[in-house]
């Protein structure tokens, strides 16, 4: 991967096939997940859709009947930005300023889901050696960390 950079009014990265295959399987991953209609009691969807008040069940669930709808929509509508950006071979990824804006989400989405599923903490440590699944799926996390934080510093450079 070539990090993000700012180059005139867009953002700029390059992914090398085998990253653009990674992102799009987790992209089809969340994307499932969000569609899904029975995902009660999924800690996953507890930390993408949290509750709206935690010590009142009430108001939570009337936060939920109002809000969900909406948000899952929402980041339906980034995941979809973000795939048709996303080379499917590899290559270059141009982003303008609301395309940088839905990646960032979706890669925060991703990085929740991710982390959730694979128990992430404070104390997480790359991994030293990533042959496992476990290993994988910690490298898996720690490129997206990466590869959000390149965003990050390219599109606050735009606004300096």
């Amino acid at each position: 991967m070539r990090p993000f950079r700012r180059k005139g009014g867009a953002v700029v990265a390059r992914l090398e096939a085998a990253e653009a295959g990674v992102l799009g399987l987790l992209l089809d991953q969340l994307e499932q997940l969000l569609t899904a209609d029975d995902v009660d009691g999924d800690p996953v969807m507890a930390r993408l859709l949290p509750a709206g008040h935690r010590s009142d069940p009430a108001i939570a669930a009337d936060y939920r009947d109002l809000t969900e709808a909406a948000l899952r929509s929402g980041k339906t509508d980034d995941l979809a930005a973000v795939r048709a950006s996303l080379p499917a071979g590899g290559g270059d990824v141009r982003l303008d300023r609301d395309q940088a804006a839905a990646w960032l989400r979706t890669t925060n989405d991703l990085r929740l889901a991710l982390g959730e599923r694979i128990g992430i903490t404070e104390e997480t440590e790359p991994p030293e050696d990533p042959a496992g699944e476990e290993g994988q799926q910690l490298a898996v996390y720690y490129w997206l960390t990466a590869l959000q934080g390149s965003l990050v510093d390219a599109v606050a450079a735009g606004r300096r």
